[in-house]
Order: structure tokens, then C-alpha cells, then sequence
């Protein structure tokens, strides 16, 4: 894509549980320290979801340290949110809450609709195979948006 890199993304989803961290770990992973990245949920209802720590866990991404919040709880924290470039936003009710941003501050709100892998699948095998479309999803979807991995363990080689 030929948008501008951003300085600092902040990914945001309902809760804050499964596709938010696994976004802010993937891009971690793809961009080192290149860009700020956080997360987000519009509810605090719940801590991190041990199926995503698992997929996530499968390509080297650690998601068990992750405290889930809010983007209210950011706020009241003392983050400015006004200070991220972009919102990544992995679910309609998130995009809403994104947008509200948009009337006070300039900053680009991007939605990718990212499947929602809670409830899907009978079996341990099932639920891990739709996690797994989660992550493959948020992967594509930074690979389209940032390019090439740039946290590149091979730089110390020349």
C-alpha cells in the first residue's frame, strides 16, 4: 500500500481479549521497535483469552503478559490517545468508539473486519483452527498495510 508509515497505531477491538492483542503482538513482531504499538477495548470484561496466547504463541509472539483495558482506562491513565497516528479498529463497535476521535483530534481510523473466533468451534482442535483465521487475518492485513517485515534478526550480519 502507499499510505505513510505511522509513528504510533493504536489497535482497538470489544474487549480487548483476542484480536487487539494478537494485532499489537503481530506488528510488534513485524516492525520492532519502528512503531509504537498499543491496544485497546471499548469493555474490560474479560482478561486475555488463553486460546489466542496459544496461536499466537505458535509463530513467537508472547501475548501472556498482556493486561487487558480500555481506551476510557488509557485515558483516565494518562495516555493521549489524540497522540496515535492511526486506529486500527477489528470490530464495528470499536470503529464507532475510533471515530468519536476523529472529532477532536487528526488521525487516520482504519477498519478491518477480523473474524471474531469466540464461540466458533465444538472441539479444542476446532476453536485453536479459528484462532489460527484470526491471526492469519491480522497477518495479511499487516503485510498489506506496512510491507515487508522490518524487524529484520539479520541486520547484525553485515
Amino acid at each position: 500500500m502507499s499510505k505513510e508509515t505511522p509513528h504510533a497505531v493504536l489497535f482497538c477491538c470489544d474487549y480487548n481479549a483476542v484480536r487487539s492483542p494478537m494485532a499489537e503482538g503481530l506488528l510488534k513482531k513485524h516492525v520492532g521497535q519502528s512503531i509504537y504499538v498499543q491496544s485497546a477495548g471499548v469493555k474490560n470484561d474479560l482478561e486475555i483469552d488463553g486460546f489466542a496466547i496459544a496461536v499466537c504463541q505458535e509463530i513467537g509472539v508472547e501475548l501472556s503478559k498482556h493486561r487487558v483495558r480500555t481506551m476510557d482506562e488509557m485515558v483516565d491513565w494518562g495516555d493521549d490517545l489524540e497522540s496515535y497516528d492511526l486506529i486500527v479498529a477489528l470490530s464495528p463497535a470499536s470503529q464507532r468508539r475510533a471515530l468519536e476521535f476523529t472529532r477532536f483530534a487528526s488521525l487516520d481510523v482504519e477498519y478491518w473486519p477480523i473474524i471474531d473466533p469466540t464461540g466458533l468451534g465444538e472441539t479444542r482442535d476446532a476453536k485453536l483452527a479459528s484462532y489460527r483465521q484470526a491471526r492469519d487475518q491480522i497477518i495479511a492485513r499487516i503485510n498489506d498495510r506496512f510491507g515487508p517485515t522490518q524487524n529484520n534478526d539479520a541486520d547484525d550480519a553485515s
